[in-house]
């Protein structure tokens, strides 16, 4: 080869670095020297010296990464169509001899030690791989030989090799083959690889099929948010909606739009949802029958918000899904549970608009009175099945999805204007109605009673008109056989309970004159009541067709029971009756402002209605009647004492649900009015037989039977206790060491592997509680040794055994580390005094198993370095520690630890003694004077490490600034040096610095 052709190839690569060079006209004019050249042997040496100097560099460089791709270019121009290979075959192998070549360089040198050339080999093949066309053909044995060191290469130690490699064998996968190691290759990545960008790497050229769907599908719940990212991208792109599950398509859905980044809920937003519509022919409410609505409405509101947000034309949001008729409604008979939920969710996403959408609004509901007529309409032909109908599943699926078109329904009430009085009394009128219907399903009442209460704005009316709906459904009026007055019958109703009102008001009244000792007006009340009593008792025994006709049902028998019957009326306490009552009761209570006090209505009902119901023998009635009383408990703290031992039992003896309810009573009890709350009850609440000089507390005796809770088989139980003990140590109420190391063992503790919620639940709490205060840090400090001892202490049949002790001590050194608090305090940091109480631990057994983790521990800390006693101690005990323990490990961690120390204390003597002392020598020499004194650390001065402290004896005879070692035995001012001489000597450093670079220079 002759020099003008080195020159060539060497001008080519130098001017390929430089992006601005035409490097197609580099490569056709490289290509026709190549091609005119009979041997190549030399041309294919310098080319691979001049490509060997891009290789060995390992950072993108701009101007590498331009070599990089020259090198490709020049490379792939060989590639020769299929239709013209075919054509002229003899001149195939010489055009494809210089790929062969190249490659077989890389793939010899891909086992280089350095990871430079690794990952430069791996970009090489990556890049001419993805360069070829689709019908490029490469010879079998340079194929599988690619295969294998790629296969090799994703296993490299160097993440950026990983990712070329990975990327390089995109097109070496086979998805049809169940075997086939590139995609088992990808699959290990994606479960094992630690670094983010490789799973991304691989996410982006894996091929979705049966075999790999599952795992990319677990990619959207990555930890990197880049990750999760990228994988709903690729869902979008490459997985049709059909090859995902019902679960698959809410979970995504669920997940992605509730992500804690906003760049996966876009990516959801305006990529995943509008593909999905794309495959559906833009047809939402067949997406919506994709998601199985009834079972996952939230989600599926969420998603529809989401496309109505990025809509242009709100006009197509009306034509898309709810085909309305003439009257702003769907017809009856076209009302689906697709339908109506776009319906609801598009009327909710308009209001939520406020002003900007009022006039949209208008067109999709009409008037209240008329929509009220239609969802009575609608109600009223919901069937009630029997006993016998229910085994139907066909039937029961009818009613269902009746119900749950209902429900939308009831929830579109929400969106109408009720501020015109005309229309606002229609529908609280129907809503009435509604709720006396006895075939109005239980699964509506709740729904019913919100939109009722929400409609109705004063807590006392509330209260009126749902009690008198209560009454109603208990104790329904049926017209006697006998011809009477009506209206006198009711007004003679109306003055029992208006008397019957009065009394209890004046009974409640008397009770706080009492507490409150106003005898005097307690006397007249007493009188007063006594006269209402005398005259409701004279009212009742006027004789009226009513009071003959009343009857008990027991007494009526043979043929004259049901002409009886039909004419008589009498308390229903059947538990569909019940619990139709309290869900209305509960729905109530829910929206009473929490500092009204109890009236004398709730007062009746919870006598009459809600006590009774605890005893019922029906459990879905029990339960709903725990949770109304422990709902009205928080509205009166004398009902809650009253009542509390009541929740204590049935924490305790009833079945799983309601112990579960009557907990979650407690809980509530205990956040809203504190621990004082249980000191109101002396010993009764729990152990009540036991001896007076062997009672506990209350308060210890609620946390013991909490703390029992946490171990309990009953998953949902201990969940709960879980969760209402963080939120009672969160708030403050309680604050206990053993309690919060409970929790987080119950965290590690492989039985709760598969309660998400419980775990989630705690991994939120540990970080949030640690960083709010400096309190709870000390608690976390307080709760590490017993939580450690008790791992280390558990039996090997224990699944305490199986946890991670150094991983559960580097969770106690991140919650507690100062930079972790919200609002940083001053002064000594939890890790100061957790070192020592390491330390202290370690000197009670030197030679026990653990004293290695907490050598770690200590190497781990952020230990202060202010001086002062703590700091002293801390020397102190390490240095015990040294003489005591005798593994080299953790020798070495305490030297380490020690050293940092004392390393700290020279260092900051060196830097004060380069402190400038005084501006003058008249300064200088009074800082000289005051030299022996203690002097504190400047404010604002920055501290590495904790600096070492003499010891009380050595405070009078030493300096707080340097340590005994270079300390001199004459004082500090007779040796220390003048501004003067320092300034001096700095000159003269900087002068002999400049000759000495100028010498380097020169020469």
């Amino acid at each position: 080869m002759t020099a003008d052709n080195e020159l060539q190839i060497k001008d080519a690569f130098q001017r390929a670095q430089k992006a601005h060079n035409n490097k197609a006209k580099l490569v056709a004019s490289l290509k026709n020297r190549y091609v005119k050249l009979e041997d190549k042997s030399e041309f294919h040496e310098e080319f691979l010296r001049c490509m060997k100097y891009a290789m060995i560099i390992y950072t993108r460089e701009p101007a590498v990464e331009n070599v990089i791709d020259f090198v490709v270019k020049f490379t792939v121009s060989f590639e020769t169509p299929v239709t013209e290979e075919e054509e002229v075959e003899d001149d195939s192998d010489d055009e494809g001899s210089f790929l062969n070549f190249l490659l077989n360089f890389l793939l010899e040198s891909h086992t280089a030690s350095s990871h430079a050339v690794r990952f430069r080999v791996c970009q090489l093949i990556n890049k001419l791989l993805g360069s070829l066309s689709e019908n490029a053909q490469i010879d079998d044995e340079i194929c599988e030989r690619i295969h294998e060191a790629m296969l090799i290469r994703v296993t490299d130690k160097y993440p950026n090799v990983r990712i070329q490699a990975a990327l390089a064998m995109a097109r070496l996968q086979d998805p049809n083959d169940p075997e086939c190691p590139t995609i088992k290759a990808y699959m290990l990545l994606l479960d094992n690889d630690s670094n983010a960008e490789v799973r991304r790497a691989v996410l982006s050229c894996i091929a979705p099929s049966a075999q790999t769907l599952a795992k990319i599908y677990k990619r959207t719940r990555d930890v990197k948010d880049k990750v999760r990212k990228l994988a709903y991208q690729v869902m979008a792109e490459k997985v049709h909606i059909r090859a995902l599950t019902i679960a698959q398509r809410v979970s995504l859905l669920q997940q992605g739009l509730n992500d804690s980044a906003d760049s996966v809920k876009e990516v959801v937003k305006l990529s995943l949802l509008p593909a999905w519509l794309r495959l559906l022919q833009d047809d939402v409410l067949q997406l919506l029958h994709r998601l199985d609505v009834e079972n996952c409405a939230d989600t599926a509101v969420s998603a529809l918000h989401a496309l109505f947000s990025t809509a242009t034309n709100p006009d197509d949001l009306l034509q898309q899904g709810a085909q309305l008729d003439e009257r702003k409604l769907i017809p009856v008979d076209a009302l689906t549970c697709e339908n109506v939920l776009y319906w609801r969710s598009l009327c909710e996403f308009v209001k939520a608009k406020g002003d900007e959408g009022e006039e949209l609004l208008e067109k999709l509901l009409p008037e209240p009175a008329i929509f009220a007529e239609y969802l009575y309409s609608y109600l009223k032909s919901i069937p009630l099945l029997t006993e016998e109908q229910r085994a139907d599943m066909g039937q029961l699926e009818l009613v269902m999805t009746k119900e749950f078109i209902g429900q939308q329904l009831i929830l579109l009430v929400g969106c109408l204007d009720t501020t015109e009085e005309g229309g606002r009394k229609r529908v609280l009128t129907v809503l009435q109605e509604m709720l006396l219907l006895p075939n109005t399903p239980l699964s509506l009442i709740g729904q019913l009673v919100q939109k009722l209460v929400g409609i109705l704005r004063d807590d006392q009316q509330r209260i009126a008109v749902v009690a008198e709906i209560i009454s109603d459904v208990r104790e329904p009026m049926v017209p006697i056989l006998e011809s009477e007055n009506d209206n006198e019958k009711r007004k003679k109703q109306v003055k029992l309970a208006e008397m019957k009102v009065c009394i209890m008001e004046c009974k409640q009244e008397l009770e706080e004159c009492i507490s409150h000792e106003d005898f005097a007006r307690a006397a007249e009340l007493k009188e007063s009541i006594a006269q209402l009593e005398e005259r409701r008792k004279c009212l009742e025994l006027e004789p009226d067709h009513t009071k003959e006709q009343r009857v008990e049902k027991s007494q009526v028998s043979g043929p004259e029971c049901s002409r009886i019957l039909s004419s008589v009326d009498f308390m229903k306490n059947d538990p569909e009756t019940l619990l139709k009552c309290l869900t209305m009761c509960s729905e109530l209570l829910k929206q009473m402002n929490i500092n009204r006090r109890i009236c004398p209505t709730i007062t009746a009902i919870i006598e009459s209605l809600i006590l009774p119901s605890v005893s019922n023998a029906n459990p879905a009635v029990r339960n709903m009647a725990v949770v109304c009383l422990g709902t009205v408990a928080l509205h009166s703290k004398d009902l809650a004492n009253t009542h509390l031992v009541l929740l204590l039992q049935i924490t305790q003896l009833d079945e799983p649900k309601i112990r579960i309810s009557a907990l979650r009573a407690l809980i509530d009890q205990l956040l809203l009015n504190g621990l004082r709350i249980l000191q109101a009850k002396p010993s009764e609440l729990l152990d009540s037989d036991r001896p007076v000089e062997e009672e506990e507390s209350p308060v210890q005796n609620i946390l013991k039977m909490l703390s029992e809770f946490l171990d309990s088989e009953i998953c949902e139980l201990r969940t709960e206790t879980a969760e209402g003990l963080a939120k009672l140590m969160y708030c403050g109420r309680i604050v206990s060491a053993k309690l919060l190391s409970r929790l987080v063992l119950l965290w590690y503790n492989p039985v709760t592997e598969e309660d998400q919620r419980l775990r989630h639940c705690l991994g939120v709490f540990l970080q949030l509680y640690a960083r709010e205060s400096r309190t709870h840090q000390e608690c976390v400090e307080e709760s590490f040794l017993p939580t450690m001892r008790t791992l280390f202490n558990a039996p090997a049949t224990s699944p305490l055994s199986e946890i991670d002790s150094s991983n559960v001590a580097e969770l106690f050194i991140e919650l507690t580390r100062p930079s972790g608090l919200l609002q940083p305090v001053q002064g000594a940091s939890v890790h100061d005094s957790l070192a020592v109480r390491v330390c202290n631990e370690v000197l009670r057994d030197p030679d026990a198993p653990e004293v290695r983790l907490y050598c770690k521990t200590l190497g781990s800390l952020e230990i202060s370095n202010e001086p002062g006693p703590a700091n002293q101690e801390l020397q102190q005990l390490l240095t015990e520690i040294l003489q005591e323990v005798k593994d080299k490990y953790c020798v070495r961690a305490l030297e380490k630890v020690l050293n940092q120390l004392k390393g700290s204390s020279r260092s900051k003597a060196a830097a004060q003694d380069t402190v400038l002392t005084a501006v003058d020598d008249n300064a200088s020499e009074a800082v000289n004077e005051d030299e022996t004194k203690p002097k504190r650390a400047r404010r604002g001065q920055r501290k590495t490490t904790a600096a070492k402290v003499p010891k009380k004896s050595e405070l009078k005879g030493h300096s707080d600034e340097s340590d005994e070692e270079n300390v001199p035995e004459t004082p500090p001012p007779s040796v220390r040096p003048s501004r003067r001489a320092k300034a001096a000597a700095l000159d003269k450093t900087k002068q002999d610095l400049t000759l000495l670079m100028n010498r380097e220079a020169s020469s």
